[in-house]
C-alpha cells in the first residue's frame, strides 16, 4: 500500500484562510497525471487539483493546469462565470495547483440513478430532469454569448446540488477567442465528442489544436443526458476499439434511435435530446434556444 498524496504545503497554508483552522484534508482522486483535494474548514471547503511531478506527464498536466487558471480568469472577466468559482492558483515545486469553491452535488450518473429505471416515470421526476437540463444550458449558454466553448461536456463535469440544479466544472479544455493555448485541444471523452470534432481529429497531426465550438457543446450535452437516462452511450461501438477507430464510428453521425432505450416516455425530454445529436451543427438548438424551451 502507498501513501496518501498530500497537497501542496504552499496552497494548504493560503487556502485554509479562506477555509478557515483546522481544515480536514480528503483526496478524491489521483490519475491520469492531476490529484485533487477536498479540504473543509469551519468556513467553507474548496476543491484542489494540482499535478502530479511524478507522472510521465508532468509538464503538461502543469500547463493544463496554468491553462484552466487563464480560462477561469478570462470567462469571469467576460460575465461568463461566477467571480465567486474561482479561489487561487498558484507554483509550488511539482508544478502549478488550483482552488475552486467546492459545489455539494452529484454527478450526473449518480443523479440520474432513479431516472434510468421504470420506477423513474412519475410526474415529480419529469421537471427535475427539465430543470436539471435547463440550468445547464443556462450556463452554457454564458460561454457561447462571450465566444467559448466549454469542450468538455460530460458526465463527470456536471454536478447535480440538491435542489436540481446543474453545475458546471472543469474549464482546462474550455477553447475561447484568441487562445494562447499551452496545451492543444484534442478531444476530451470520447463518448461525448462530436462528430465535427471527432473528424477534424482524426484529419489533423496529434499535435495541431482543434478549435471546439458552441455546437459540439450541445452535441455532448444530448449525449451526457442520454447516456445517463438510459444507461447506454449514444453511438454504439465496441469497447475493445482504440480511441481512434472509435471516433472514426462516431464520425459517422449516426447515433441509437432514443424511443429505441428510453427507459419511459417523456416527448419533450427525448425531442430536445434528440435534437442536440443531429449530425450537421447548424441543425442543432443552441443553449439559449433550449434554456427557453425547458
Amino acid at each position: 500500500m502507498g501513501t496518501t498524496p498530500a497537497p501542496p504545503g504552499e496552497a494548504v497554508a493560503l487556502l485554509t484562510r479562506h477555509t478557515g483552522e483546522p481544515a480536514a484534508i480528503q483526496i478524491l482522486s489521483d490519475r491520469r497525471g492531476s490529484r485533487a483535494w477536498k479540504l473543509q474548514g469551519p468556513k467553507r471547503a474548496v476543491a484542489l487539483k494540482a499535478n502530479n511531478p511524478d507522472g510521465d506527464d508532468a509538464r503538461d498536466k502543469a500547463g493544463e493546469m496554468a491553462q484552466e487558471d487563464d480560462h477561469l480568469c478570462r470567462l469571469t472577466a467576460a460575465g461568463a462565470l461566477s467571480p465567486d468559482y474561482r479561489v487561487s492558483a498558484g507554483t509550488w515545486d511539482g508544478g502549478r495547483w488550483l482552488a475552486v469553491n467546492w459545489i455539494d452535488g452529484a454527478p450526473l450518473w449518480r443523479a440520474l440513478a432513479l431516472a434510468r429505471g421504470p420506477e423513474g416515470d412519475r410526474a415529480s421526476v419529469r421537471p427535475w430532469l427539465a430543470g436539471i437540463a435547463r440550468t445547464w444550458t443556462e450556463q452554457l449558454a454564458l460561454m457561447h454569448a462571450a465566444g467559448w466553448a466549454h469542450a468538455d461536456v460530460q458526465p463527470t463535469n456536471t454536478l447535480v446540488t440538491n435542489d436540481g440544479h446543474a453545475a458546471v466544472i472543469d474549464y482546462a479544455l474550455a477553447c475561447g477567442p484568441g487562445d494562447g493555448r499551452r496545451v492543444p485541444y484534442r478531444g476530451a471523452l470520447t463518448h461525448t465528442t462530436a462528430p465535427e470534432l471527432a473528424a477534424q481529429i482524426l484529419d489533423t497531426p496529434a499535435d495541431t489544436h482543434v478549435q471546439a465550438q458552441p455546437p459540439g457543446d450541445m452535441w455532448g450535452l444530448g449525449a451526457s443526458l442520454f447516456w445517463c437516462w438510459t444507461g447506454q452511450r449514444p453511438v454504439a461501438y465496441d469497447d475493445d476499439l482504440d480511441r481512434l477507430q472509435k471516433l472514426a464510428v462516431i464520425a459517422r453521425g449516426a447515433t441509437t434511435a432514443l424511443r429505441d432505450v428510453r427507459p419511459w416516455p417523456f416527448p419533450e425530454f427525448e425531442d430536445a435530446v434528440t435534437g442536440c445529436l443531429a449530425p450537421d451543427p447548424a441543425d442543432r438548438p443552441t443553449a439559449k434556444e433550449l434554456t427557453a424551451a425547458w
